[in-house]
């Protein structure tokens, strides 16, 4: 199994950290599953597909997002990068 990129629907690679909007609301990424060789998220991957989790306090807590239906999520928008 090979590492996966995940991106947004803009074309930016997700990366744990963004600031996105989710829903409209400021949120950010937390944890991404996407390297079938990384122990911390091998079992994800392989249950999973791998995906992101969204940290969204205000509204849902958090929200995680297969890997598979990262197109159909409109509602996630990324805004900046920690550090860049």
């Amino acid at each position: 199994m090979s590492v996966l990129i995940l991106k947004y629907r803009s074309g930016e690679e997700i990366k744990k950290g963004d600031r996105v909007l989710f829903h409209g609301n400021p949120t950010e990424v937390e944890p991404v599953a996407f390297d079938p060789n990384e122990p911390e998220h091998a079992w994800h991957v392989r249950e999973f597909g791998g995906g992101v989790m969204i940290l969204d306090p205000m509204i849902s807590g958090r929200t995680f997002i297969a890997t598979d239906q990262l197109n159909d999520y409109e509602d996630l928008e990324f805004v900046s990068r920690v550090g860049t």
